[in-house]
């Protein structure tokens, strides 16, 4: 569904910028007018006097223009981010609900809310100056990614049996060398397999070349041989669903979970993308610098790569090895007592 038929020429217009002229991609755009559209919702039930229990869905923002997105202020946004970690709900879907959005999710609409000002004063001048140029984004807490140690690793591949299993295996093997996203590994065509290197496309429809080493050669030539047999004429993806098509993502996150499990590992604790934390992190324990690493996972800024050197690093546990201090015990009281009398004495 193209949610920007809805939206008003003011946020259309951003929307389109981003797509066409930055080069994001229509899923991150799509975003982009979600977090606008509950932002100015809830700008306009604020502003109606209406009770704040009022269903944000139906309310809408078809009529907000220059006046009304010039009119907000600091205050105006800082009220909705109180609501959005109080009242907001979680998962609209679930059975039984629960409020209010974490500081990761609360810091994501600040900034599309800064970047949709931003447009309009920086970009196309519709505003003199920025009302909220001073706004602050919730502090988010980082917690280091979670992934699977080489011997667990070793045992996830080697617990790989059952039907398609060539399939999962290269797609394990995959995940676990070359880092891939879900959405890469989904993405990838026949035609984006050479002979050492696959050709992925990223976030921003961003191409890269992801080198191969011989166990993903030799995983994705047994998976070949097996897709051959199976595959509709014409059919494009590398990977293919039970019913001969492109693999969805919910397919990839269960047959992970389902080989997690056989592995006697927690699949509650694991998941897709843990896998490539796991390739990351494994990378740099073999002696991958960080700049290279960066290149290989297709991150934009490198301090988004930089999380993997605080997971395990050597050259810590070294240096609280070395510490002046590192042999000091703990003397027994027996000790003391013996020493205090030495010292009366003297």
């Amino acid at each position: 569904m193209d949610y920007r038929t809805e939206a008003p020429e003011i946020i259309r217009n951003f929307l389109n910028y981003h797509e066409n002229i930055v080069g994001h991609s229509r899923k991150t755009v799509d975003e982009y007018y979600l977090d606008l559209r509950t932002f100015f919702r809830f700008m306009k039930l604020t502003r109606s006097g209406l009770p704040r229990n009022t269903d944000l869905e139906e309310i809408s923002i078809a009529d907000v223009d220059l006046d009304f997105v010039r009119s907000v202020t600091l205050s105006d946004v800082y009220d909705y981010l109180g609501y959005m970690s109080r009242n907001r709900v979680r998962n609209q879907n679930a059975n039984d609900p629960e409020y209010g959005l974490n500081s990761a999710s609360r810091a994501r609409k600040v900034s599309t809310i800064r970047s949709f000002y931003k447009y309009l004063t920086l970009k196309t001048h519709q505003l003199e100056s920025n009302p909220i140029q001073d706004l602050d984004s919730p502090k988010i807490m980082k917690s280091l990614p979670r992934y699977l140690s080489l011997n667990e690793s070793e045992r996830l591949l080697d617990s790989v049996d059952g039907k398609n299993k060539e399939r999962d295996y290269c797609i394990l093997t995959i995940f676990l060398n070359c880092g891939l996203r879900i959405s890469e590994l989904v993405g990838l065509n026949l035609t984006d397999v050479r002979a050492d290197h696959l050709r992925v496309l990223g976030k921003g429809n961003k191409e890269r070349v992801v080198y191969i080493n011989d166990a993903v050669a030799d995983a994705i030539n047994d998976y070949l041989a097996v897709r051959k047999t199976v595959a509709p004429n014409g059919e494009r993806a590398l990977f293919l669903s039970s019913r001969r098509e492109r693999i969805s993502k919910s397919t990839v996150h269960a047959l992970v979970k389902k080989h997690l499990g056989a592995a006697g590992l927690d699949e509650t604790k694991y998941s897709a993308h843990k896998l490539r934390h796991t390739a990351a992190t494994l990378m740099l324990h073999s002696g991958v610098d960080v700049r290279t690493l960066q290149e290989l996972l297709g991150h934009e800024h490198l301090n988004t790569t930089e999380i993997y050197t605080h997971v395990e690093n050597e050259g810590l546990r070294e240096a609280a090895a070395l510490s002046p201090l590192a042999g000091h015990k703990k003397m027994n009281k027996t000790a003391e007592a013996e020493i205090s009398e030495d010292d009366d004495e003297v």
